[in-house]
């Protein structure tokens, strides 16, 4: 319990701020976009854990203590108003003031650039996902139609796969949508992960992952997930600020859910877990690049990534019912 006394705080904050800026309709808004959020992330949660469990109990803090502040002011308020600027060619207090003065234009701004959003977070999520498919220390495997056959094991063996196959599907959706803009979004998303990838192997020790990278890579991985809570989010709201409060209310919760795994070793009792985050992970991405063609609502987004969760937990407590 002690690792959530720091979400209700921030969850009582959050709302009497709300509530005195706004009323009771702000408070109630407020709630349902942390609910949003912690459902959209909560897979995300389970990935953080995974790699927490890598680090110094020193970085594991700093998780909390300077990750919170980027996560709530960064990646879903500062983040999408660069976003709009960068995008629309206009200054970075200009786009602000457009959020909060004409919300409903900025929205459609952020909306009209949606698609680099969805490239950028899109490739990087699929780069998590494909590092964890094609692992070849990996010894438990889920769904071994997909994870443990000839094809997967074979592929597994060839050197940066990985980057080929994320490479081939970028070189397919430039074709199919014929944008530099989404070209270079995307493949920015792909040298990131390759280029965290390459500085954690170099600073890292003893299996140990090294706590700057390691800290940086969840940030980022907290932003891919954001990107359709922020987006979504306005479906609820055109007050920027409380959407801020309320989405960041659902990411302390979820900070407090990825120490809550830490803590109690949650992957290690529930030995999918992992495996359905990723793969959910895998829908998320899959999700994002569809996104690039039709519209997906964001509910359907948050139910495939709780599904493949609830299935990896019901299948990991079968399990140990078996082994026991």
């Amino acid at each position: 319990m002690k690792n959530f006394i720091g979400s209700f705080f921030i969850t009582a904050l959050g709302l009497s701020i709300a509530y005195f800026y706004g009323n009771w309709t702000a408070v109630y808004i407020t709630f349902l976009l942390a609910i949003l959020e912690v459902s959209l992330s909560f897979d995300n949660a389970v990935v953080n854990a995974k790699v927490l469990e890598t680090m110094t109990p020193a970085y594991q803090k700093a998780f909390i203590w300077f990750g919170m502040p980027i996560a709530v002011f960064g990646m879903r308020l500062i983040f999408p108003i660069l976003i709009v600027s960068i995008a629309s060619s206009i200054g970075f207090i200009e786009s602000f003031q457009l959020a909060i003065n004409n919300p409903t234009e900025y929205h459609n701004k952020l909306v009209e650039n949606e698609k680099l959003i969805f490239a950028f977070g899109g490739s990087f999520l699929l780069m998590v996902f494909l590092d964890f498919l094609f692992d070849e220390d990996r010894e438990i495997k889920w769904i071994k139609l997909l994870e443990d056959n000839r094809v997967t094991n074979k592929l597994s063996s060839v050197a940066n796969i990985e980057l080929i196959i994320a490479i081939i599907l970028g070189l397919f959706l430039i074709y199919k949508l014929n944008s530099s803009s989404i070209a270079l979004a995307y493949f920015s998303g792909v040298l990131l992960h390759s280029v965290l990838n390459s500085l954690d192997d170099l600073l890292s020790a003893d299996n140990v992952k090294s706590g700057i990278v390691g800290l940086l890579y969840l940030e980022i991985l907290d932003a891919s997930f954001s990107f359709d809570g922020v987006i979504g989010a306005f479906a609820l709201s055109n007050d920027i600020f409380i959407i801020m409060i309320g989405l960041g209310i659902g990411a302390m919760f979820v900070r407090s859910l990825t120490l809550y795994f830490v803590e109690k070793k949650t992957l290690s009792e529930f030995k999918y877990l992992e495996h359905g985050a990723m793969w959910a992970i895998g829908a998320l991405a899959s999700i994002m690049f569809l996104k690039l063609f039709f519209h997906i609502d964001e509910v359907i987004t948050g139910t495939i990534g709780l599904g493949f969760i609830g299935l990896a937990f019901a299948h990991s407590l079968i399990s140990n019912k078996r082994e026991n």
